[in-house]
C-alpha cells in the first residue's frame, strides 16, 4: 500500500512543466541576518578610542585583541568577550551574559559585569568588577579589584538582557588557580579609589551621546565592601521578598544606611525553599512562607556599631506596611548572617 504523501508528492512533479527547475525549499534559520565577526571585533588598534553604542552588539559575541594604548567601550549587553595581548588600555564591557575572559594582557584598567571572570598570563590589571560567581586568575600577578561602580539610562536594561541581577555580585571573593607560596597575586584596591580615574568616561561625539556618571550613588550595582576586613563586631540581615517594588526598597535602604555611616557588606538575589526559609528564618519562617512563592529575595547585609537597631528604625520608618525579615538583635544577627549567605552560595554553586 502507498503512501499518501508519496503519492502527492508525484502528483506534484508530474504537474511541474519539464523546463521549470524545482525551488530549493526556505529554511526559517535560512532567513536570519547573517552575522559578520568583523562587525563584533576590535584588533590590532594602537592610540585610538572606539566603542559600540547601546542597541548594536544586542548580545553577540565580542572579541578584543592586539590592541595597544585604546580606550575601548562597549556600551550594550554580550554573550561573551574574550580579551587577548593587549597592552595599556583602558576598557569598560555593559553586561556579559557569560564569561569575560583576559589572556596575555599587561597594564589594563577595566570595568566590567559579567557572570564568570577570569585572567590566564596577565599581569597589571585593575578591574572594577560585577560577577555572579567567583572571578578566577591563573598565572597571572598584581590582579587589583574593586566594586563595579557606573550608571548610564540603557544599562539597568542590559544587565535583564544579559540574565545577571544587580545584586548577585562576588567581587572581592577572588580563586587563584596557581597561588605562590609567599606571595599575593592579586589584592582589592583602595576602598575610596575613584573608578573614573581609572576607566574616565569617553570624551569622543559618538560616544558622549551616552549619559554616563561614575557617581557612587547613581551606580547600577550597589556598591558593597566585599571581603574587606568589618569595621565592627556588628551586621545585620535584611531580607525582601519580591514584589512590584523590591529593587526601588532595596536600593532606598541601601541610600539610607550609608547615609547614616553604616556599610554594606554583600548582596544576593536568590530564590529560597521552604526549606531554606526554616533554616535561615527560623520560628519566623511561617511569616514568610507564602511570600516566597512571588519570586526571589534580596538579602543585604549592613555592618557598623549600631546596625541592627538603625536599620530596626528605618525599616520601621520607611518601609511601614512592607514584611521584610530584619535580624532582631546584635545577638542573633551574625547567625542570621551566616546562615543565609551559606544557603545562598551552596544555592548558587559558589
Amino acid at each position: 500500500m502507498g503512501c499518501f504523501f508519496s503519492k502527492r508528492r508525484k502528483a506534484d512533479k508530474e504537474s511541474r512543466p519539464e523546463n521549470e527547475e524545482e525551488r530549493p525549499k526556505q529554511y526559517s534559520w535560512d532567513q536570519r541576518e547573517k552575522v559578520d565577526p568583523k562587525d563584533y571585533m576590535f584588533s590590532g588598534l594602537k592610540d585610538e578610542t572606539v566603542g559600540r553604542l547601546p542597541g548594536t552588539v544586542a548580545g553577540q559575541q565580542f572579541l578584543i585583541q592586539d590592541c595597544e594604548n585604546c580606550n575601548i567601550y562597549i556600551f550594550d549587553h554580550s554573550a561573551t568577550v574574550t580579551i587577548d595581548d593587549c597592552t595599556n588600555c583602558i576598557i569598560f564591557l555593559g553586561p556579559v551574559k557569560g564569561s569575560v575572559f583576559f589572556r596575555n594582557c599587561r597594564d589594563c584598567k577595566c570595568t566590567l559585569a559579567c557572570q564568570q571572570f577570569r585572567v590566564r598570563d596577565c599581569r597589571k590589571l585593575e578591574v572594577f568588577l560585577c560577577c555572579a560567581t567567583q572571578p578566577i586568575i591563573e598565572s597571572s600577578s598584581n590582579i587589583k579589584f574593586g566594586c563595579f561602580q557606573w550608571y548610564y539610562p540603557e544599562l539597568a536594561f542590559q544587565f535583564k538582557d544579559a540574565g545577571l541581577s544587580i545584586f548577585n555580585n562576588t567581587w572581592s571573593n577572588i580563586h587563584d588557580f596557581t597561588p605562590v607560596s609567599g606571595e599575593l597575586n592579586w589584592s582589592l584596591l583602595p576602598e575610596d579609589a575613584v573608578v573614573q580615574d581609572y576607566v574616565p568616561i569617553p570624551t569622543t561625539e559618538e560616544l558622549k551621546a551616552v549619559r554616563v556618571s561614575t557617581e557612587a550613588n547613581r551606580s547600577i550595582v550597589p556598591i558593597s565592601r566585599g571581603q574587606r576586613q568589618k569595621s565592627s563586631d556588628e551586621s545585620c540581615l535584611v531580607v525582601l521578598f519580591a514584589g512590584d517594588y523590591t529593587i526601588a526598597n532595596a536600593r532606598k535602604l541601601i541610600d539610607e544606611m550609608v547615609g547614616k555611616g553604616f556599610f554594606l557588606v554583600q548582596t544576593k538575589e536568590v530564590s529560597m525553599k521552604a526549606e531554606d526559609a526554616q533554616r535561615v528564618f527560623r520560628e519566623k519562617a511561617p511569616d514568610f512562607l507564602l511570600l516566597l512563592n512571588k519570586g526571589p529575595v534580596i538579602a543585604l547585609e549592613f555592618n557598623g556599631d549600631g546596625a541592627v537597631e538603625g536599620c530596626q528604625l528605618i525599616v520601621n520608618e520607611i518601609f511601614n506596611g512592607t514584611k521584610m525579615f530584619v535580624s532582631e538583635s546584635k545577638e542573633t544577627a551574625s547567625g542570621d548572617v551566616d546562615s543565609f549567605y551559606n544557603f545562598a552560595d551552596i544555592q548558587m554553586g559558589i
